[in-house]
């Protein structure tokens, strides 16, 4: 069960750090790219890009378990039913 619960702590390490540079770098091209604009709602407009493909991906490795996917995602099941149907995924 230890080399199990260790194997899971490497693939979650090494996704973070992928997850990380891959922020860094969509968010600097970003940025290069406003020509001029004035950077608004970053935090909002990022979240939306990045949750319904996270909750799509969830809900397949849970086979729409919403239970499962709840718990997977440690948030309450009501709060993952409002985000799916915020992305129409109900």
């Amino acid at each position: 069960m230890n080399v199990m619960n260790n194997e899971i702590s490497s693939v979650t390490e090494i996704a973070t750090v992928t997850l990380r540079q891959n922020v860094t770098e969509v968010m600097s091209h970003y940025f290069s790219n406003l020509k001029g604009e004035e950077p608004r709602n970053i935090y909002d407009f990022f979240l939306d890009e990045i949750e319904e493909p996270l909750l799509a991906a969830v809900m397949k490795y849970t086979r729409n378990n919403q239970s499962e996917a709840a718990r997977v995602l440690n948030i309450s099941r009501g709060t993952l039913r409002t985000k799916l149907k915020k992305y129409g995924m109900l």
